[in-house]
């Protein structure tokens, strides 16, 4: 008796260890919460995405998506009609010509908004300035090599760059529109830097108020000093002649009194090229040319 009994306790003793060892996971909400997890935030990014009106960006996060799922990426099938009427369904199915680069949403740069657009247009004026610098530069460059860059004068202003012709009687001798050698050079010597332009340029002739004993008034004195100048840039292919003009401005535009002969000073042509840029743009040239002085 004692050893069957012996035999039930170890028997129930066995029962008793083999349960202890079985463990229930308590853990295993989760790995399902994570999944959960995961396909919510797939789904709101697809919502998002279809959301916007850009078809193309739509295209790409499908792409994305479905290769971060480590899916191929996707391509859209059109189907038969679908339970609505008017409605198509369409069947997704791998891509195997798709890569991860194609997947990848590249977002196109977005301006800066912060800055107003009177500054937008403060800092397009700068460059206009800095261009038309940049043109002074070549053509006092080109005239130190003639000796002759005290010949001429420049300034810019809301109309463009205003190269003056301006010494004395050295383009124009009194009640004259004849061009002297002197005035032939530096002609020849600017013609060749506005030749690389673009820019409409107008030439535009002047006289002094002393009455002119040669031509009726000084309208007609200022209107051929200019023509014989735009006549010179254009016969010699320097400006082609659709965007040269000749004006005259007689003697209502005299320089300011800077205490040389305003006669002398008056008798003058001046070359000015023309800014394409917008008047928004264009009057805040004068202050930035006093500010870089």
């Amino acid at each position: 008796m004692s050893s069957g009994h012996g035999h039930g306790s170890h028997g129930r003793s066995r029962k008793k260890h083999e349960d202890h060892e079985e463990h229930e996971n308590h853990e295993r909400w989760a790995v399902s919460y994570a999944d959960m997890m995961t396909v919510l935030v797939g789904l709101f990014i697809v919502l998002f995405a279809m959301s916007q009106i850009d078809t193309i960006k739509f295209e790409q996060l499908r792409r994305s998506l479905a290769i971060g799922f480590g899916q191929q990426a996707p391509s859209m099938m059109a189907g038969g009609a679908g339970v609505l009427s008017g409605l198509d369904t369409y069947e997704i199915s791998p891509d195997f010509t798709a890569s991860v680069v194609d997947a990848q949403i590249q977002d196109p740069p977005t301006p800066d908004t912060d800055l107003s657009q009177e500054q937008k247009n403060y800092d397009l004026a700068v460059t206009e300035y800095e261009r038309l610098a940049d043109i002074v530069d070549k053509i006092s460059g080109a005239l130190d090599q003639e000796n002759l860059s005290d010949r001429v004068t420049f300034r810019v202003s809301d109309r463009g760059l205003i190269i003056g012709m301006v010494a004395d009687d050295v383009f124009f001798s009194p009640d004259s529109a004849t061009l002297t050698p002197t005035a032939g050079v530096v002609i020849d010597t600017t013609g060749s830097v506005l030749a690389t332009l673009k820019d409409q340029i107008s030439v535009e002739g002047n006289a002094n108020t002393l009455p002119s004993q040669r031509y009726e008034t000084n309208w007609e004195l200022a209107a051929d000093r200019a023509t014989k100048v735009a006549r010179r840039l254009v016969e010699r292919g320097y400006v082609p002649g659709n965007r040269i003009a000749a004006v005259s401005f007689g003697d209502q535009r005299p320089l300011a009194d800077d205490g040389g002969d305003p006669y002398s000073a008056n008798r003058r042509v001046d070359l000015v090229v023309l800014t394409p840029v917008s008047d928004e743009i264009r009057k805040y040239l004068p202050d930035i040319a006093a500010e870089r002085g």
